[in-house]
């Protein structure tokens, strides 16, 4: 008998620690083809032993880089890589990223690591708006399917209402709809250069503007 307590608790001591587990990621937003930053983020990744690379749109574009180029580095320090499309990434790009390199894309779809589930919203081919319905939809199909103990929303482009609107451009309606209607835990996104590092609160979501340098976050 006293053996059989001793493994009930052992297990529940395992059970609670494998609940207790926090999910480590960089998240990186408008790279614009600069291979050499992406390799400087890599090397990060890798000494900071991260689980995950979250790459928020806008990986091309500006400078002429090689899909390669970029994703090679990250592949090269054995990081696991999910990504959005942002404006500036062509409709090609992404599927070349998914299909011939094997990377998550997320936009209209979900993920979970150490239950952490992570849903996307991407733009591609120099769009800068989203469909409200049919975002919202699959928001609320994704949403529904996640079971874990913490949410993220990633997006590249950024929401109405928030601070990164000061740059005089205007956020998205329907990200701030998602925001006020799911309550995600983290609201990450890019697109506005000159507020990275911005953060704020709207409810429960902590919204973080994400940039170039890269963004280390533990949930």
């Amino acid at each position: 008998m006293k053996i059989k307590k001793k493994r009930m608790k052992m297990k529940t001591r395992r059970k609670i620690k494998k609940k207790q587990e926090h999910l480590k990621i960089l998240a990186i937003g408008d790279l614009h083809g600069d291979s050499r930053q992406a390799s400087k983020l890599a090397k990060k990744a890798k000494k900071e032993k991260v689980d995950l690379v979250v790459l928020l749109g806008d990986i091309f574009g500006i400078v002429e880089a090689d899909i390669e180029d970029i994703i090679k580095p990250f592949k090269k320090a054995k990081k696991k890589i999910v990504f959005i499309p942002g404006n500036w990434d062509s409709s090609i790009d992404a599927a070349m990223l998914q299909d011939i390199h094997k990377v998550k894309n997320l936009d209209g779809y979900y993920t979970t690591y150490k239950d952490v589930g992570i849903v996307g919203v991407g733009v591609s081919d120099f769009k800068l708006s989203i469909g409200e319905k049919k975002t919202l939809d699959k928001l609320n199909k994704n949403f529904k399917k996640m079971k874990s103990r913490k949410k993220i929303l990633i997006s590249h482009l950024h929401a109405a209402g928030t601070k990164s609107e000061f740059s005089g451009v205007p956020g998205e309606p329907t990200l701030r709809k998602a925001i006020n209607y799911f309550k995600p835990d983290l609201f990450l996104h890019a697109h506005i250069h000159e507020g990275e590092g911005i953060e704020e609160k709207i409810g429960k979501t902590k919204v973080i503007n994400i940039g170039r340098k890269g963004r280390i976050i533990v949930i």
